[in-house]
């Protein structure tokens, strides 16, 4: 398959060859991105992240604390989540935009202590143990870093 699913306004999702390109992309270690969300009452709050990954084109997996960005996910289940990788020039940067919606997450059970166990064996037991949600998210859309219409793929 190598047609586009249009996700909204202005991005796309890809199917067939480009979602491997995507994947592998949003995988790359190492990295940091940024995950944006919002309250219910649209107070926006952004965190650094290094733990999101990337299933297949259309599903996301991330590990939480309960802190601010899992408390708006409550209120919201929308975000996005942002990589970039820095070039010589504004033009030159490199990466994408993902936007998200929360499909559903688990506190407990044996879903989260398998992802927590593994983690445990890659970032040790303590950064293991500040896990406490273990979210899955629908990709809605993803789109450029800087947007010029190139269309994320051209981006990365």
């Amino acid at each position: 398959m190598d047609q586009k699913e249009k996700a909204g306004k202005g991005g796309t999702i890809m199917s067939g060859k480009m979602s491997g390109k995507l994947v592998e992309y949003f995988n790359k270690q190492p990295r940091l991105g940024v995950i944006s969300t919002s309250s219910k009452d649209g107070l926006v709050d952004c965190a650094v992240y290094g733990s999101p990954q990337m299933i297949d084109e259309k599903t996301v997996l991330v590990a939480l604390a309960k802190g601010r960005t899992f408390a708006n996910l409550q209120e919201n289940p929308n975000a996005t989540f942002m990589i970039m990788e820095p070039g010589k020039g504004l033009l030159d940067w490199k990466g994408i935009r993902v936007y998200l919606r929360m499909r559903e997450y688990v506190t407990s059970g044996p879903k989260i202590d398998t992802y927590k166990g593994q983690m445990a064996k890659i970032v040790g037991e303590q950064a293991a143990d500040m896990i406490k949600v273990l979210a899955t998210f629908d990709v809605t859309e993803v789109r450029p870093l800087i947007d010029f219409g190139q269309g994320w793929e051209r981006s990365i």
